[in-house]
């Protein structure tokens, strides 16, 4: 059986792995980026943040024990990006982002003897590229291949199951402040947003249902201040805010002898951009509950300090309603800088010790040349 990523937010959309924050940083500060993006992950965070990454190439690479409570050790998450600046065009971007979740064993209902073994993993590479129309403000896009292998070969009520997959775009948007002053220091503001995994739903089996892509709403800000005159010691607050834009429907049909026959269907994706913004119901394993527009929303806020760019740490919250995913937690983290080279690690602590999440921990290594 595979282990779900996470709860009822996610449960009505495919590849879920795509909502998984790629790098230390963003998921030491309470999985806060949209406003930032001003390394390599702005690929995931904010595209439109390669736009203001002139003149600096980067590589990264994330590793992480996934669902570390699990104690399932071929559970891991990796994501590898690098940006790249070009002279006269802008600054562009590619990443690799490979969920592993181990091998499974096929059973039949004669007892635990395995009839047969399959692995399963979640593979998307991307490109992304961001356009500065202003000093103060830029736009980006991504475009992102996700191919999705969970029980292929296997069947499921006599449908044969096989890989899926997809194409999804990002949208994004983001303005920087000029300095100004504040209490005799220099500081700026940031405002961004960031409309990730746009496109067709995916398809395992012969029918014709297909599962969403979890598209995602994000928007955000972000404070900078110099806490000296040198600019030494930095601290910046930020704040993120985002929402799942998916939808599933029920289509109904009758034969001939008036039996009706029910089809769960996602909603196009451009439809659901629109009729996401009401309430819905889900089943929670006993009773039907009902999802409220502001129940839907995840809400992260971080903060990070910095000492002459060299040392950093960082901290944040995240927050999910009980009825939607039920996703709580504090994060820790601190960063490393030394000429061309730099590590990050991350820490979440989960205010439910036996939470699939609890103790996970990130790392990300950074190649500046």
């Amino acid at each position: 059986m595979l282990p779900a990523i996470s709860n009822a937010q996610v449960a009505i959309t495919a590849v879920p792995f795509l909502q998984i924050e790629p790098d230390s940083r963003g998921a030491g500060m309470g999985n806060t980026g949209v406003a930032i993006a001003d390394n390599a992950s702005a690929l995931y965070w904010n595209p439109a943040g390669l736009a203001f990454q002139e003149g600096n190439n980067q590589a990264s690479i994330t590793h992480s024990n996934w669902l570390a409570n699990f104690n399932v050790n071929d559970l891991f998450y990796d994501y590898v990006v690098g940006k790249y600046y070009i002279e006269g065009i802008g600054t562009i971007g590619a990443h690799l982002t490979y969920l592993n979740l181990g091998e499974q064993v096929v059973t039949d209902e004669t007892g635990p003897e395995p009839i047969s073994r399959f692995n399963s993993y979640e593979v998307a590479f991307g490109a992304s590229y961001g356009h500065k129309f202003s000093e103060n403000f830029a736009a980006g896009t991504s475009l992102r291949l996700i191919y999705s292998s969970l029980a292929s070969g296997t069947s499921i009520s006599a449908q044969q199951v096989n890989p899926g997959s997809s194409v999804a775009v990002d949208l994004s948007f983001l303005y920087r402040t000029d300095p100004f002053a504040v209490g005799g220091r220099e500081a700026k503001f940031s405002f961004g947003t960031n409309l990730s995994n746009l496109g067709p739903g995916i398809q395992y089996t012969d029918n014709a249902q297909k599962d969403p892509l979890p598209t995602v709403l994000r928007f955000g800000w972000a404070f900078d201040l110099d806490l000296d005159d040198e600019g030494i010691n930095r601290i910046t607050i930020a704040n993120d805010i985002s929402k799942i834009m998916a939808r599933t429907k029920a289509e109904y049909s009758s034969d001939n002898q008036g039996n009706t026959d029910t089809t769960i269907v996602a909603s196009g994706p451009l439809e659901a951009l629109f009729n996401s913004w009401s309430s819905f119901e889900r089943f929670d394993g006993t009773n039907t509950v009902e999802v409220g527009l502001m129940q839907q929303f995840m809400v992260g806020a971080g903060i990070e300090y910095w000492y002459a760019d060299q040392f950093a740490l960082r901290g944040g919250y995240y927050f999910e309603d009980p009825q939607n995913g039920d996703r709580e937690y504090i994060t820790f983290g601190a960063g490393l800088r030394y000429n061309f080279f730099g590590v990050d690690f991350s820490y979440i602590k989960t205010l439910e010790s036996d939470h699939p999440l609890a103790n996970t921990l990130r790392f990300s290594l950074l190649i500046d040349f």
